[in-house]
Parts: structure tokens; C-alpha cells; sequence
């Protein structure tokens, strides 16, 4: 055996098309998905308003709503009412259910309608079990049509089941259908709060009810005196 051997040297292919592939040219092949390095919306613009919305409450503090009052221009026509209650009558249902909120609440109703002019004898407090029955009592005292406006008092307060929910949103909903289904203004008075002292601190909302109230029930006698006219 010769201890020299010829070079090595590989065959020589023949030329490849891709036409010679059965079915045509092959499909490009997908390029790999590439895994952001960051947050994929990070150079994205901010919201002007993210700090007001991101703003909590410091320790003892309640966030206020915006200040400011509505600005019309002149030559308009405008119709606005006035929280005054002299000869007018009110309804007020309130809640028995977490009593020692709705309790100090109904007393302050009554302060602020008496601040109102609203006398003693004008006024009728009709007791419900709870929040859920605000909705049914407003619309039967509405459907007499023996008040001007009715005032819906009550406190719900979050537990640990979805209860807290269902409540709320029936009671809202069915005080709004109220009013509109009577057309005598039915004022939200109900607290939906995490605690009772969220509650505790939110006694004031029973005045602000009263107020939206009587505001509500003068714009509508305005509107039916210009009907009239």
C-alpha cells in the first residue's frame, strides 16, 4: 500500500433552484419574536391628568372634589333653582340598617331643612329596613304627589362578600328611576363607603341631599309656572 494518497477533494453538486423544489420555492422562513427589553409602553406620553387621578388621600384628609361654580354667559336664558323650602313639603325615607350612621344623618336632614325654612309639619320621615327598600318607599311617596321632593338617607358599608355591590347599585338605580318615572326629584343621600368611619365623616352628605333637593324641586316649579305661562 502506497503510503501517499491523492488529496481530498469533495464532489461537485449540481446547481440547485429553487423551482427544482416540489411545489414551488420553499416559504420565507418567520423571523423570531423578539422579547422586549423593557416595558413595551414605557416612551409612550403620560396623561396629563394621572396625577389627579393616582392622588390619594393623606392621613385624616378627604380629597375634595373640583372647586368652582358654573359660569354662563350673558343673553342666555336661564332657568336655576334655589334650595328654599318655604311652602313646600318633603318626604324623607331613610334607612334603619347601620342606624348609628343613618341616625346622626337624619339629624342633620332636619337641621339643614329647618336652615331651609322647611317647617316641622312639612316634613315627613318615613323609616325603611335598609338601603334595598330607599327605592320603593321614594317612588310610592313620589306617586302621591304630596311632595315637592323626597330625600333618600341610608349608609351601606363594605363587607366581605359582593353584597355590598348589589345593594348599591340597586339603590342608586332604582332612586334615579324614581324621580324620573314621577318626575318629583328623589336626591341620592345613600353612602357607599369602605367603613364606618368613612361614614362617620360623611354625616354632611344628609345636608348636601337635602339641598340638591329643594334646588331640584324649585327649578321644577319654575319649569311649570313657564309651561303655564
Amino acid at each position: 500500500m502506497s503510503d501517499q494518497f491523492p488529496p481530498y477533494e469533495p464532489p461537485l453538486l449540481p446547481p440547485h433552484s429553487d423551482d427544482d423544489e416540489p411545489g414551488g420555492p420553499p416559504a420565507p422562513a418567520e423571523p423570531l419574536a423578539q422579547v422586549p427589553a423593557e416595558e413595551p409602553f414605557a416612551a409612550w406620553p403620560q396623561p396629563e391628568s394621572g396625577a389627579v387621578v393616582e392622588d390619594r388621600a393623606e392621613p385624616g384628609k378627604v380629597i375634595q372634589h373640583s372647586a368652582g361654580e358654573i359660569e354662563i354667559p350673558d343673553g342666555y336664558s336661564v332657568i336655576e333653582g334655589s334650595p328654599v323650602g318655604k311652602r313646600r313639603s318633603v318626604a324623607v325615607v331613610v334607612s334603619r340598617f347601620n342606624g348609628n350612621l343613618t341616625n346622626r344623618m337624619l339629624r342633620r336632614a332636619i337641621q339643614a331643612l329647618e336652615a331651609a325654612g322647611v317647617a316641622p309639619d312639612a316634613v315627613t320621615i318615613v323609616p325603611v329596613p335598609g338601603a334595598f327598600e330607599l327605592p320603593l318607599a321614594a317612588l310610592a311617596l313620589a306617586k302621591t304627589r304630596n311632595y315637592a321632593c323626597i330625600v333618600a338617607l341610608g349608609a351601606i358599608v363594605r363587607g366581605e362578600t359582593p353584597h355590598f355591590d348589589y345593594v348599591a347599585a340597586e339603590a342608586a338605580s332604582g332612586l334615579q328611576l324614581a324621580g324620573i318615572e314621577t318626575g318629583v326629584p328623589v336626591s341620592f343621600g345613600v353612602l357607599t363607603v369602605e367603613n364606618v368611619a368613612q361614614g362617620e365623616a360623611r354625616i354632611d352628605r344628609a345636608a348636601d341631599a337635602v339641598e340638591s333637593a329643594l334646588e331640584m324641586a324649585d327649578v321644577f316649579a319654575q319649569l311649570r309656572a313657564t309651561a303655564r305661562g
